[in-house]
């Protein structure tokens, strides 16, 4: 008796025919699946997902995340690299893989601010302390560290405010006073190339670092993803488990966007920070300004240590109004840029400008007495950006 040909929608599904192997070209395939095939139970017994040798469920990873990952952890001079659905993800994964009940974790005063939320909201609900160091203070910090800290956060340079801290004076306090906890660094700004955290002097280094892939990698402002890259194998595989417990996928084509990306990342980079400088340089020079936050700019705070440190500096500055001016007439200087536009984050190809008040945002007491705007330069040529900022400070600061 002869069998059936199977129906159409049954043969569509079940074709049996596979595009030959050898396809090689400058954009990675994407593979997207939430099922993973298996030849036989035996492997789907045996397969391994956490040492990336094998494939087994759309969340553990697909050919074009591994891809990722790997790419990542040289830019990072990594081993290991872990992708989140954000930035702010990538940071609240480690929190939640490294603290327990009894814990206590350690924060910059500038801390990026959700993530303070997060520790003062979430974490404190689950029995997690939490303390705050001045950043640009060794001392400071060596004050907050006892025996139940596990996880200490640094940024370089701090939000906004983009102090930037003797690193290796900070990671040293850690090593000598608490060397039970992990030393965790937002890397978004460095972005892998401005400096190298992992390797900051001998028997120096942070243990892991988060990177908003939104920001620089993705370049576009169209993706949202972030990541967490170390070292040790030990502490890998901590942070992938409660990666994996939490459920943390991220889109493939969001994947394909940030690796269609990366080749021109070292160019973006140093393309908008020669035009941060200029900007930075030119905003020094306006008497509406009573400081230019900018690392690589003199007189900024930590621009010595940036200096020992750094070759390059993202496109970021902050600029502080003289106290003379209002809050409402912060306001209508962002409002009257014309280029730049009034959003949140940074990397991407758009100028933007956020207007913020230093006494809301910081819990130790703060130097900033005017209003803060800060500026992300994006890829407008530099004249342009220049011109709209010098008509808006005439509009709403006045021209002297």
């Amino acid at each position: 008796m002869s069998s059936r040909p199977p129906r159409i929608s049954t043969h569509l599904i079940h074709h049996p025919y596979r595009a030959p192997s050898e396809f090689d070209a400058t954009v990675p395939g994407v593979f997207k699946a939430s099922s993973v095939f298996f030849p036989n139970v035996a492997a789907l017994r045996q397969r391994r997902w956490d040492d990336k040798s094998a494939y087994t469920y759309g969340l553990h990873g697909t050919p074009t995340t591994f891809m990722l990952e790997e790419r990542l952890a040289t830019l990072e001079g990594a081993r290991h690299v872990l992708l989140a659905p954000s930035g702010l993800s990538a940071i609240t994964t480690v929190d939640i893989a490294l603290l327990r009940q009894g814990d206590g974790v350690v924060l910059p005063d500038n801390v990026y601010g959700p993530s303070l939320n997060f520790v003062e909201q979430e974490l404190a609900r689950w029995g997690i302390t939490h303390r705050l160091y001045d950043p640009m203070d060794a001392a400071s910090l060596a004050a907050v560290l006892s025996p139940e800290v596990k996880l200490v956060w640094l940024e370089a340079p701090g939000s906004v405010t983009l102090e930037f801290p003797d690193l290796r004076a900070l990671v040293r306090t850690v090593r000598e006073k608490a060397p039970q906890a992990v030393v965790a660094l937002d890397n978004t700004w460095g972005a892998g190339l401005a400096f190298a955290p992992f390797e900051l002097g001998e028997g120096l280094g942070v243990d892991l670092t988060v990177h908003a892939l939104t920001k620089y990698p993705s370049g576009g402002g169209d993706v949202l993803m972030g990541s967490i890259a170390c070292r040790d194998p030990g502490l890998y595989q901590t942070l992938a488990w409660a990666h994996s417990r939490l459920g943390l996928g991220v889109g493939l084509n969001d994947v394909e966007a940030v690796l269609r990306a990366l080749p021109s990342l070292e160019l973006r980079y140093h393309a908008q920070d020669r035009a941060a400088r200029r900007i930075a340089q030119w905003c020094g020079e306006q008497p509406q300004f009573a400081r230019v936050l900018h690392p690589a700019t003199p007189g900024s705070p930590g621009h010595e240590h940036w200096q020992s440190l750094c070759s390059s500096a993202a496109g970021l500055l902050t600029v502080e109004l003289d106290p003379r001016f209002s809050a409402a007439q912060g306001d209508a200087f962002v409002d009257a840029l014309k280029l730049f536009r009034i959003a949140w984050s940074w990397g991407g190809p758009v100028s933007l400008a956020v207007p913020y008040h230093a006494s809301r945002m910081r819990r130790l007491p703060t130097p900033y007495r005017g209003t803060l705007v800060r500026l992300c330069i994006g890829l407008e040529a530099v004249d342009d950006l220049i011109a709209d900022l010098a008509q808006a400070k005439d509009s709403a600061l006045g021209a002297g």
